[in-house]
């Protein structure tokens, strides 16, 4: 007996591998982001830091310039004075509003984050659902696919046996016929 059901159940079994993997595919990929997205986070209080080392850096050439300016141009001290503090002021001012924007965006980012997160754990909770649902009417139809196969082969093989019969039965009327030709 032929086994009819072998390349069905192949096929099926192929078809299913290729949506649970494409389903782990999209599981990786979102925990992929989700990782890039701490990452992202994590690194807000370096660059925060290297920015306000880097002003900070230019505040401190700014105040060796115009104390080159002091000692090098006669009666310039009050007027270098009223610079420097004004300059002091400015970028106290600057770094008080860098640190601000960076909280800011560091919230605004961790609750993007956030939102982000719990968006894609619906969409990846619906999507598996949506799977589990597929599987089960995958396997219902290869469960259907398998029976009709096997009803095609047992059909075939009751074909094949009435041709052989005919054939037999042919093969016996010849030779009758044979028989009573040369009799």
């Amino acid at each position: 007996m032929v086994d009819y059901t072998t390349p069905v159940t192949t096929a099926f079994e192929m078809q299913r591998a290729s949506i649970e993997q494409s389903q782990k595919a999209l599981e990786q990929t979102v925990s992929f982001q989700q990782n890039i997205n701490e990452a992202v986070i994590g690194s807000l209080d370096t660059q925060e830091s290297a920015q306000r080392r880097g002003v900070e850096l230019s505040k401190t050439v700014f105040h060796s310039y115009l104390d080159a300016v002091e000692s090098t141009v006669p009666g310039a001290a009050g007027t270098v004075d009223e610079v420097r503090q004004a300059v002091d002021e400015q970028y106290d001012f600057l770094l008080e509003n860098h640190a601000e924007v960076f909280d800011n965006i560091e919230s605004e980012m961790v609750e993007g984050v956030e939102s982000y997160d719990d968006l894609t754990a619906d969409y990846v909770d619906a999507v598996d659902e949506q799977v589990k649902l597929l599987v089960e009417a995958h396997e219902e139809l290869e469960s259907q696919s398998v029976q009709v196969a096997e009803q095609f082969g047992d059909q075939l093989e009751e074909v094949q046996e009435q041709v052989e019969e005919m054939q037999a039965q042919v093969e016996e009327v010849q030779a009758q016929a044979t028989d009573a030709v040369e009799a």
